[in-house]
């Protein structure tokens, strides 16, 4: 079985940063494309970011030039830096692949940034 278990989260002040960590196990981690999702209070869940198993990366209009997602094979794991975070990023963060065929969610971490 698939387990996804994200890290890093807290709260931090506007024009903070922050980094998220994804632990991936129960799957050949390398060959999947990977992306790291948030969901607000109220709100749908949306995709943020991607990386592909070469590193091409990808990014929602909202977080580009703020955040990177990056990804180790050899640990299994997958990143993001955030940086200049605004209030509008305050939500729970996932990581998930970026395709129909979800595993199943983990807990994720809670992001919340104040003004």
């Amino acid at each position: 079985q698939v387990r996804l278990v994200e890290s890093g989260g807290g709260l931090v002040q506007a024009g903070g940063s922050l980094r998220l960590s994804c632990a991936v196990s129960g799957t050949i981690f390398s060959i999947h494309v990977m992306g790291w999702y948030r969901q607000a209070p109220g709100k749908q869940r949306e995709l943020v970011a991607t990386i592909s198993t070469d590193g091409n990366t990808n990014y929602a209009d909202s977080v580009k030039g703020r955040f990177t997602i990056s990804r180790d094979n050899a640990k299994n794991a997958v990143y993001l830096q955030m940086n200049s975070l605004k209030p509008e990023d305050t939500a729970v963060y996932y990581c998930n692949r970026p395709s129909t065929q979800k595993w199943f969610w983990g807990q994720g971490t809670q992001v919340t940034v104040s003004s």
